[in-house]
């Protein structure tokens, strides 16, 4: 084993610890560049999940702060512009936070981080207590920020804890006769909890204030940059900050410093000897726009690589849906199930665009008080991206990749089965009706089930691909029948059987073959699953474990169509 070959940053989001560790770092530091000279006191920028942000955020805290390590950034793309590095290079001081963990169920308990995150960093800069340029009134201040009590708890008053920000910017200015920069990392999550915890208005409050004393009017501020998954409303957390930059998804500045362009994954691949996955990388993890650019997903890239790496015929995982819950994809296929915005789903699942007006300002209270905002929201957090503008708010919309599909074909079944288990006799018709051999019945009664669900194909995969919504449909059905032993692909004769059922108390086995008609043949395609079945003798199974009858069936689908042939055999 290379011992010299560089480790992937699996979850490393501390730009020194990658430069120091030796870990694979793709080079963002054009960014010091673009933010220096497309100049903006306050910066945020908006990406999804997953993208980044963090990192990019180290990177700059590392840039930017005295007593800095300028040996991080040897060899990377903003060593090259020696002016900067020279005026800029550990010249500043830098309060630096994350809110990412800013969680309670209540608002006390929230306040409590809130007051750990601004005491510990408030912690980094001891120093104050012993600087001369400061007064003892003003000493005093610094200790309001870092005063516990016996069980090390964070001790502010919500006085204290909005002006924090504000107060540590005026110390450290004074301290260093230099203006600070301030970042401040996942802005928004705090909000987002408060939301789903009841408390959202006193969330807002408070971050209005903090935010306000911070980067309005402050004498001590440099810039500050801010990044979040959501552009939240002016009216809100940002009221009267007129010095606000939002760079969001569909814009094109900067849009190149957040995910990992094609040529970036091509290097990485080519770096571990995985270029034998590019296609499937891309095809599972590409397809982000952001502003000009496409973009991959950096964390499903770099999970990926390390699995590839110890395993170089892993198939692609869904990393990037394990780190949420996709509740906004949920309660997005229950809203359009029953609505004229079902056959909108069902082109997307298909691989087309739908266009739609975006409003990238909301509220958190907003984001499910229409299917309209829904769709903004999709758009915003990256469960679906652009394709282009048909005018100044409307947006061609695409789901960016297998990724990302596959967290909506999930929600979709899981729907399905919900709904399913809700009409026990449904269930029980067609599956009578399938023991009984009554064809023509499974045909009209899998025909209903089609018709009841949104669609899932695709007209950029293969055949096998698009049988697996009407396999999983019948699986989803046949799961509520518990006395019934239902088994998926499982080896059969000389091949994999679709779906094998035993019923043993009736001593009859069903097999079921699926086949997508492409050419809307369905006959034919049913007459092909029939003779699959007796070609690689898939009853051997039933007449070694002694079953009397097998029943046959050739299911063929077009779209939400189907048609079903039976064949009966008596062993």
């Amino acid at each position: 084993m290379n011992t010299n070959i560089k480790k992937l940053p699996v979850g490393v989001e501390s730009f020194e610890k990658i430069q120091k560790e030796n870990f694979y770092y793709i080079d963002k530091t054009g960014l010091i560049c673009e933010l220096l000279h497309k100049w903006s006191e306050v910066t945020l920028f908006t990406r999804p999940r997953r993208f980044g942000k963090s990192l990019n955020m180290s990177m700059l805290k590392a840039f930017f702060e005295i007593g800095g390590s300028p040996e991080l950034f040897d060899g990377l793309k903003i060593s090259k512009e020696t002016d900067i590095c020279k005026n800029y290079m550990g010249k500043f001081p830098v309060i630096s936070v994350s809110l990412k963990d800013v969680d309670g169920e209540d608002f006390s308990s929230a306040f409590d981080m809130m007051c750990l995150v601004t005491g510990r960093e408030a912690m980094r800069f001891q120093f104050l207590l012993e600087s001369d340029k400061l007064t003892e009134k003003e000493k005093q201040m610094y200790e309001q920020l870092t005063s516990i009590d016996k069980s090390s708890v964070f001790q502010m008053s919500e006085t204290v804890l909005a002006g924090g920000l504000r107060t540590l910017s005026q110390l450290l200015c004074k301290h260093y006769g230099r203006k600070v920069i301030i970042l401040i990392d996942e802005y928004d999550v705090p909000l987002a909890k408060a939301n789903e915890k009841g408390y959202y208005d006193q969330m807002v409050t408070l971050l209005h204030k903090m935010f306000s004393q911070a980067l309005k009017t402050n004498e001590s501020l440099y810039f500050a940059v801010l990044t979040g998954c959501l552009r939240i409303s002016k009216e809100s957390i940002f009221t009267g900050l007129n010095n606000l930059k939002v760079l969001t998804v569909a814009d094109v500045q900067f849009d190149e410093y957040f995910g990992f362009t094609n040529q970036e994954v091509q290097s990485l691949l080519e770096y571990y000897k995985l270029s034998h996955s590019y296609e499937m990388i891309k095809d599972w993890y590409d397809g982000y726009r952001f502003g000009a650019v496409d973009v991959y997903c950096p964390w499903d890239v770099i999970c990926y690589c390390d699995r590839l790496r110890e395993d170089k015929t892993a198939t692609p995982g869904n990393y990037w849906s394990n780190t949420s819950g996709n509740d906004i994809v949920k309660r997005f296929i229950r809203m359009t199930d029953a609505s004229a915005a079902r056959g909108e789903v069902e082109r997307l699942i298909a691989g087309e665009a739908v266009t739609k007006e975006i409003h990238q300002e909301l509220t958190y209270k907003e984001l499910y008080d229409s299917i309209d905002n829904v769709w903004s929201i999709l758009f915003t957090t990256g469960y679906l991206t652009q394709r282009g503008k048909s005018g100044n708010d409307l947006f061609q919309l695409v789901i960016p990749n297998r990724e990302i599909r596959k967290i909506f074909t999930g929600q979709i079944m899981k729907l399905f089965r919900e709904n399913t288990q809700k009409d026990g006799t449904a269930v029980n018709a067609f599956c009578e009706a399938l023991l009984s051999g009554n064809a023509e019945n499974v045909e009209k009664q899998f025909t209903e089930y089609l018709a009841k669900t949104i669609s899932i194909r695709d007209t950029f995969v293969r055949k096998p691909t698009k049988e697996n919504f009407y396999h999983g449909i019948l699986l989803g059905i046949l799961s509520f029948k518990s006395s019934w032993i239902v088994n998926s692909n499982q080896e059969s004769g000389d091949g994999y059987s679709d779906i094998q059922i035993e019923i043993d108390e009736a001593e009859t086995g069903i097999i079921i073959e699926v086949k997508y008609a492409h050419n809307a043949n369905l006959e034919s395609e049913c007459q092909k699953a029939l003779a699959q079945i007796e070609s690689l003798d898939y009853v051997r199974h039933f007449r070694e474990e002694g079953f009397h009858v097998v029943l046959k069936y050739g299911i063929a689908c077009y779209k939400k169509r189907c048609r079903v042939a039976l064949e009966r055999s008596v062993l």
